[in-house]
């Protein structure tokens, strides 16, 4: 019983492995869905990102995000955007582009 178990284990482990960013970092399993080519997560510009006192102000047109067809504005709290592997900023839409799942940012430095 313990072996199927661990089997089935395993199993669920892979497909929940996290798909990797350009630059070689890996996104949390619990962001992304998908792959590099076909995925919801990705580098977006940083133009498109404001730092605000309430967090990051996220502005997306068709062309900066796979997924995203019409404008987006995302209010996300500095408290949930999550370290960025590289300088560049990231958003993981799911399970639609009007549904912000993660974003990571990059270290501020101060």
């Amino acid at each position: 019983m313990r072996s199927i178990l661990t089997c089935v284990m395993i199993a669920y482990a892979s497909l929940a492995m996290a798909h990797d960013a350009p630059s070689g970092w890996s996104y949390d399993p619990y962001c992304c869905n998908g792959n590099s080519h076909n995925g919801d997560c990705q580098m977006i510009p940083s133009k498109s990102v404001a730092v605000t006192p309430g967090g990051y102000r996220v502005t997306l047109v068709p062309g900066d995000h796979r997924l995203v067809t019409h404008a987006h504005v995302f209010l996300l709290p500095m408290t949930k955007a999550m370290q960025s592997g590289d300088n560049d900023y990231h958003l993981c839409l799911f399970p639609n582009e009007d549904t912000p799942r993660c974003f990571y940012a990059p270290e501020m430095g101060f």
